[in-house]
């Protein structure tokens, strides 16, 4: 039983490491947002929209991950629970 725990422990954990990682897109998120609304010029506002596209790709790739990391724990739980 001692595996079932562990992977339960798992899955908790990595839930709120994408919710952690989904606060801070949002929060980067505003912050380029008003980056870009303030921007004196088109190229540092072009520079903006570009890292704020980059951000947001990097952390959808870590919520991705950290996801597909919680389905394989999830395996692993239900694997641990026949034995």
């Amino acid at each position: 039983m001692g595996n079932v725990e562990y992977y339960k422990k798992q899955i908790i954990d990595l839930r709120e490491r994408v919710k952690r990682e989904q606060e801070s897109k949002k929060r980067d998120n505003e912050t380029y947002a008003r980056l870009i609304k303030g921007a004196s010029s088109s190229s540092s506002k072009a520079s903006y929209k570009k890292s704020k596209i980059d951000h947001a790709a990097s952390h959808d790739r870590a919520i991705a991950s950290l996801k597909d990391a919680i389905a394989r724990a999830q395996y692993s739980l239900a694997q641990a629970r026949r034995k």
